[in-house]
């Protein structure tokens, strides 16, 4: 999800810089960030399809772990290992990185990367790139927004393969177009050539939200069933054990429409769900519906994302952190 800004969302403006990082290189690094979404999965293949359009060579890395069900079938085209060799090198190849707010973000495959020349392509609020070849735009609703300028700006024309890739990652980061409002002619604009170019909105709905495990609308239910409210019901906390992970593991969590549910209650501003993923760190999902930045809450713990939509991976159990979460809302609530 993204941060609207109070004016409209514009069209991107590509920096020369950044195409011509794109037309210099023979060879590519594509990256996103660690456990990726439909925005970093949708951009990494968009921009390689079109890279390999113009006869460049593409290595797509991830450092996983590809938890949704709907990105499982891209898993195999990912790799977390590369080798150095006379045709991939940081002289002959360049670096891109993509729906990350920093370079660590793409997790523990960094240390493979870091001595490539590199840009960014962004729309995460807590983005500090200061690169005039990167482009960073906190107000767009998802990273293939702008790579679908890029192409565009670039070549003119789609393939039907990158409408497909860049409208499944434009509708998870929007909810499907439920998360954007007035301000958003710009981006209904550019779902509209997506389409015009080959994408199927029911089948990316139905790749989105169909196919779940049974087991996922039981681990539902014990979320909600120990959902407990503070601030007057404005902000709601649940949370999933680490035995929930043993008995129903990665697969079984849609973490979507469980926000989605919570959402919908009289008077809930802000959502926090904690995960306990090991014995010593949780995973942590922050939601809001407008007010509040939630991307403040996240960032002060170390994590970050958007204004309504920020997570962080920390040390604790889920007592003690619910405790200091619901302290940390208290200066927006």
């Amino acid at each position: 999800m993204h941060n609207i800004s109070s004016s409209k969302i514009s069209k991107p403006l590509i920096p020369q810089k950044l195409t011509e990082f794109l037309n210099t290189y023979e060879n590519f690094i594509i990256a996103g960030h660690k456990e990726p979404d439909g925005d970093c999965i949708g951009s990494c293949l968009a921009m390689s399809f079109f890279l390999k359009r113009k006869n460049k060579n593409c290595i797509l890395m991830s450092a996983g772990p590809f938890k949704r069900v709907e990105i499982k079938e891209y898993e195999n085209l990912f790799t977390d290992k590369l080798e150095i060799s006379d045709k991939i090198n940081p002289k002959t190849t360049g670096l891109i990185i993509l729906d990350c707010s920093g370079f660590d973000r793409v997790g523990e495959i960094a240390e493979l990367i870091k001595g490539f020349n590199y840009i960014i392509i962004d729309h995460h609020a807590t983005n500090t790139e200061k690169s005039d070849a990167s482009l960073i735009m906190t107000d767009a609703p998802s990273t293939t927004y702008l790579i679908q300028s890029i192409i565009e700006e670039m070549e003119g024309r789609l393939t039907k393969e990158e409408a497909e890739a860049l409208f499944f990652g434009l509708c998870t980061d929007t909810g499907f177009f439920r998360h954007l409002d007035e301000r958003s002619a710009e981006v209904f604009a550019h779902a509209s050539r997506l389409i015009k170019a080959g994408a199927n909105p029911k089948q990316t709905f139905m790749k989105m939200n169909g196919g779940k495990k049974f087991e996922s609308r039981l681990l539902i239910s014990r979320i909600l069933n120990r959902m407990k409210r503070y601030y007057d019901g404005r902000l709601v906390i649940s949370y999933e054990t680490y035995d929930d992970l043993q008995e129903f593991g990665l697969e079984g969590r849609d973490s979507d429409i469980v926000y989605q549910l919570i959402q919908t209650i009289e008077g809930v501003e802000a959502i926090c769900i904690v995960r306990q993923e090991s014995q010593t760190h949780c995973s942590v999902g922050f939601r809001s519906l407008d007010k509040i930045d939630v991307s403040k809450i996240a960032s002060s713990f170390g994590g970050g994302g958007h204004k309504q939509a920020s997570g962080l991976y920390i040390e604790g159990k889920i007592d003690d952190l619910i405790t200091r979460f619901v302290e940390a809302f208290g200066a927006q609530m």
